[in-house]
């Protein structure tokens, strides 16, 4: 068999069609392998080595693509490097999925990876639906035997399936929901592609309560606890119940076209003054919920937090001078500022807006306590809590205490400090309204759940001055380029931050306009600037 080729299910009888011509399964592996056992090596055959043939790539894969939709799950498993797994998985996907019918079709391969497309019909209690897409597989050298064999990944059967999970077929066990955004429009997945994995973590957690009916699907069931269900196939409906949520769809159009722009990339909108989320957005679109669940250092974003701990205590000023040298040294470890700029002695107002490390660092001794950054954070910013509720999951954010040369890092958003942009955009919504609001997606009083509260707001002259050195960030410092076409009363605040070594650093930015605030990361982007301060500026435009 080659490229073209379709193996199929029809009517219970499997088959290959190749040319208008039916094989039964028996002859096809007679036909492909001339009688040799796949799953063994004669003692006097010698090993393969060596790069894979375009024969072998070929070959394999189509060996493997034939033997499961014959469902012939063992003989399946014998093709790949992990027959243990391969063999449930494949048989799975015809008796958990309750596949009637199946026919699956190789595309070309590029190297060792060879497409197909899966076109099935899944069929529960005399209801029947269409179901058809796209995976790969991979094949490899085996180590032991030289062979080639199918990489295994339980991605092959799915794209979503992942080690654990399981497809079935059956009635759902929770109603669908019409998520609906806090105007009444309602929110899709395909219009809204990054709200997916949260419109799923929210039927899971409310379906139940919004009155609805559950249908038939097909869903990918989750091993992990808490992970919701992904339905693919709906072969019958029941009766969504309709779900209010937070989010603006206006905005979140924005952001959906924002972070398409880049590979990596996550947003998330907040109103100051009542903590709703407005829009959350990922590229990619589906999957990991980085915006909220991610865990970065933030970079300079941060000094939202460092500049309220240091005018608290009074050790600054917006008005008042500070050094800015161009590098500075505290117990062994040397800071320096993007290019070795240096500012000499001016406003402390000047050294945030430009986003001067040093003016920073060289305060800390001054602090004299290593675990005030994050009780800052805790007690005003509400970070690091550990009990927010959204209303599906999320990361508070996290300081831990650290002494000499990590603890200066942490004063600059760098070190241990742990983020994402949710924990940013309620960090810069604080700074606006002066209280901390803890951001949600679904009104508590659908369930009762308790707010996280911080400790205490900001006092109103540190609230003011920090607010004015974010507009003087957004208006003449190192957010003007991107905050310029952003209209009325405004900030902002940039950062950057090397992870693990890369070459280029994370680009973060945060804004406020109005009474909206947001962040946003774009991994390897450079400084902020220059990729997420655009980003955040089109989201708070659209808001």
């Amino acid at each position: 068999m080659r490229s073209g080729v379709k193996v199929a299910i029809v009517g219970g009888v499997f088959v290959v069609v190749a040319g208008g011509v039916g094989y039964g399964g028996y002859n096809l592996w007679n036909g492909i392998n001339g009688g040799a056992d796949v799953g063994s090596r004669s003692g006097t055959e010698e090993k393969r080595s060596g790069p894979l043939t375009e024969d072998e790539v070929t070959g394999t894969a189509e060996e493997f693509l034939a033997a499961w939709a014959a469902g012939e799950s063992d003989r399946a498993a014998q093709l790949t490097n992990n027959p243990v797994e391969a063999g449930p998985a494949v048989l799975g996907h015809r008796e958990g999925a309750r596949v009637s019918k199946a026919v699956i079709t190789p595309g070309p391969a590029v190297g060792a990876k060879v497409p197909f497309t899966v076109s099935a019909t899944v069929t529960y209690e005399g209801t029947s639906k269409p179901w058809t897409y796209t995976s790969e597989l991979t094949v490899v050298r085996g180590l032991t035997t030289g062979r080639p064999l199918v990489d295994w990944s339980p991605a092959v059967i799915h794209p979503k399936l992942t080690k654990g999970s399981t497809l079935r077929t059956g009635a759902a066990k929770t109603a669908a929901i019409k998520a609906v955004d806090r105007k009444g429009l309602e929110l899709t997945k395909e219009k809204y592609p990054s709200l997916g994995p949260i419109l799923d973590q929210l039927r899971e957690k409310y379906g139940a309560r919004t009155g609805g009916q559950p249908g038939i699907e097909t869903w990918v069931e989750s091993a992990t606890e808490g992970v919701p269900n992904t339905t693919l196939v709906t072969l019958a409906q029941g009766r969504p119940g309709t779900l209010k949520t937070t989010i603006d769809a206006d905005t979140q159009a924005a952001a959906e076209r924002a972070v398409k722009r880049f590979g990596q990339a996550s947003v998330v909108a907040i109103k100051p003054s009542t903590g709703e989320i407005h829009a959350v957005a990922n590229a990619p679109a589906q999957g990991y919920n980085t915006a909220f669940l991610g865990k970065q250092a933030p970079g300079s974003t941060l000094k939202i937090v460092t500049a309220a701990l240091l005018l608290e205590k009074g050790l600054v000023a917006a008005d008042r001078p500070t050094e800015c040298p161009k590098n500075v040294t505290y117990y062994g470890t040397t800071f320096r500022n993007l290019k070795y700029f240096e500012l000499g002695d001016v406003p402390f107002s000047k050294s945030f807006a430009e986003s001067c490390n040093t003016a920073f660092i060289k305060k800390i001794d001054e602090v004299g306590d290593d675990e005030a950054l994050g009780k800052e954070a805790r007690d005003v910013f509400g970070i690091g809590l550990n009990n927010w509720k959204t209303g599906i999951d999320s990361f508070d954010g996290s300081i831990p205490a650290e002494t000499r040369g990590e603890a200066a890092a942490q004063y600059i958003g760098q070190g241990t400090v742990q983020m994402n942009v949710l924990n940013i955009a309620s960090i810069t919504a604080t700074a606006k309204n002066g209280t901390f609001k803890q951001p949600f997606l679904v009104a508590r009083s659908l369930d009762d759940r308790p707010f996280a509260e911080a400790a205490r707001s900001l006092p109103g002259p540190v609230a003011r001055q920090l607010r004015d050195m974010m507009r003087l960030t957004a208006t003449s410092g190192t957010g003007a380029e991107a905050m310029a076409g952003v209209r009325g009363d405004k900030g902002a605040k940039t950062g950057s931050a090397e992870v693990g070594g890369q070459a280029t650093s994370n680009s973060w930015f945060a804004g406020f306009a109005g009474d909206l605030a947001a962040a946003a990361v774009v991994q390897a982007g450079g400084h902020g600037g220059d990729a997420a301060g655009p980003l955040v500026a089109s989201v708070l435009k659209a808001g």
